[in-house]
């Protein structure tokens, strides 16, 4: 028994092994109860965001990689496995509200953000709660597992300094780019699928092709994203086109285009573009070929995820997370 994925912005919804299904509605009533707090107004706050939704696609990963990875029935693992999930879900979630504090963000899932609706401090303060409630999940793994999880919020928190160092910086290098990916999507996307791994109990080889496949899928969905906020629909995506020219955060269009439109140059450089000119930059975007070379690139990270697949066993877990992989570059939202 299967059921379509609920929750990925793709043409053709993933079909879902039935465990997979319970498994991630366990993990939206974890996810709730690890918000509750003595505090009233921080429990407003994360609901506000995590109760909004999201596509979940990290706790998604966890779940499809543990249960394509296991051959066994043990309740234990997989309970662990649904709590690694809901750990990926706060970390992410807590780099959301920081982002937005940093960006000055004023919609989040098709909302008001936190940040517009709660004020800065208490904004801030909530980010750090969710990273505190992640971490304390995080101490039933072993020591292993625990520092992966730390290695990856160093990443994350690497990540942002490095792309504020090449904010509105119009020599921004491709490879630059890349880097910041690498650190602040890529980790949390490849440490979920590891863990999964692990905590299936198989060979370090399945455990490192898992590492990689989710790196791999994460770099598509933050490629795929960029070119969404060029190129999507503001119904499907939630939020307004532009978002990265009018931060001046370096995306995979932009980087590409920078070196060949003086123009865009100059409003990427500008520290406060009026909505004028970030309507008449995403018109250069579109105009100057850059997209396409975005979308093989999203493609061709799905195409290296996939192959790191073909060492799992035959499963419907193994063939939806083959679907998600093949479908991340289809999303539109």
């Amino acid at each position: 028994m299967s059921e379509p994925a609920r929750l990925i912005g793709t043409s053709q919804p993933v079909e879902l092994p039935a465990e997979v299904v319970f498994d991630l509605d366990r993990v939206e009533e974890r996810l709730r109860a690890e918000l509750v707090s003595r505090e009233p107004r921080l429990e407003r706050i994360a609901l506000h965001l995590v109760g909004a939704g999201g596509k979940r696609i990290r706790p998604l990963v966890v779940l499809l990689a543990y249960h394509a990875a296991t051959s066994s029935g043990d309740e234990r693992r997989r309970a662990d496995a649904i709590e690694a999930a809901v750990a990926l879900e706060l970390i992410h979630s807590a780099t959301l509200l920081h982002d937005d504090i940093i960006d000055s963000n004023h919609v989040r899932r098709g909302r008001p953000s936190a940040l517009e609706a709660f004020g800065l401090a208490d904004t801030l303060v909530a980010g750090d709660y969710l990273f505190c409630r992640a971490f304390a999940l995080c101490a039933r793994f072993d020591t292993e597992v625990i520092r992966w999880a730390a290695e990856a919020c160093v990443a994350l928190t690497e990540g942002e300094i490095l792309q504020a160092r090449f904010r509105r910086n119009p020599d921004v290098t491709l490879d630059d780019y890349l880097e910041i990916i690498e650190r602040k999507t890529a980790v949390l996307f490849a440490t979920g699928a590891r863990t999964a791994a692990r905590l299936a109990g198989v060979a370090d080889d399945i455990v490192a092709s898992m590492d990689a496949c989710g790196r791999h899928l994460g770099l598509a969905f933050q490629m795929q994203d960029d070119l969404l906020d060029v190129a999507g629909s503001v119904t499907d995506t939630g939020k307004p086109q532009g978002l990265d020219l009018l931060d001046g955060n370096p995306s995979m269009p932009i980087v590409l285009a920078l070196p060949h439109d003086e123009q865009l140059r100059n409003l990427f450089a500008d520290p406060q573009p009026s909505p004028a000119a970030v309507t008449d930059g995403l018109g250069r975007l579109r105009a100057s070929g850059v997209l396409p070379q975005v979308a093989e690139a999203v493609h061709r990270e799905t195409a290296r995820g996939r192959s790191h697949l073909e060492i799992l066993p035959p499963s419907a877990a193994r063939d939806a997370l083959i679907a998600l992989v093949e479908q991340l570059d289809q999303r539109a939202s």
